[in-house]
């Protein structure tokens, strides 16, 4: 049997914070282990609980949602970060991303989604709203210095790693990486680990961000 994905949700609304748990204790192999009304409390819950997943608000009183996901995710084991929020602006989904966090998903998400989501992410996967994606590969298009820096960071790696790199940056996971390439799923998991490290990075949605930004997709 699979373990069960201890979640924490960090939100400043109690009534949003009683709906999700609510419904995420009602789904097989997730359990609420904590609420949080804001980041510092979340940071608090985090070392007394040592949740797999944090659904993570943006604005709250207080520490916020990116500085106390920057803050868990420096974590010697960091909890994976999914932002769960109203807001899709541009910039603070890409401050979210750069924070750590692996997913970035809207409060109107079904919540089957949202239960996915956190499946999805605990076994290290990312995950972006359509609409975010949306705004993302729109948001880089129009930037040419940052493309420019981010195709030079892609250069300082091998030619395996930049292969497994934008496997990743697609959204494939280790398995269909390693057999896509022909090679073991232990091979593919240290390309990711040398390339998060070159590229001064700390998870997958960070490649995939940089890939976008690089126009390599």
């Amino acid at each position: 049997m699979a373990p069960v994905i201890r979640v924490l949700i960090v939100d400043d609304d109690p009534l949003v914070r009683a709906g999700l748990t609510l419904m995420l204790d009602g789904a097989n192999g997730i359990s609420v282990v904590a609420e949080a009304p804001d980041g510092e409390s979340a940071i608090t819950a985090t070392n007394a609980h040592n949740p797999d997943v944090v659904l993570m608000d943006i604005r709250m009183p207080g520490i916020g949602g990116l500085e106390a996901t920057r803050t868990l995710r420096s974590r010697q084991d960091p909890p994976e970060v999914v932002v769960l929020t109203t807001f899709d602006a541009d910039d603070v989904i890409v401050h979210a991303l750069q924070a750590g966090a692996i997913g970035f998903l809207l409060k109107d998400t079904p919540p089957p989604e949202i239960v996915e989501a956190i499946r999805r992410v605990s076994a290290g996967d990312p995950i972006l709203s359509p609409a975010v994606t949306r705004k993302l590969m729109t948001k880089v298009t129009t930037g040419a210095t940052r493309c420019e820096k981010a195709r030079s960071a892609f250069g300082t790696l091998s030619d395996r790693e930049h292969e497994v790199a934008l496997a990743v940056a697609n959204g494939k996971t280790n398995a269909e990486i390693a057999k896509d390439l022909l090679m073991s799923v232990a091979t593919v998991k240290a390309h990711v680990s040398h390339t998060l490290t070159k590229l001064s990075l700390t998870n997958r949605t960070q490649i995939a961000l940089l890939a976008h930004e690089a126009a390599l997709l």
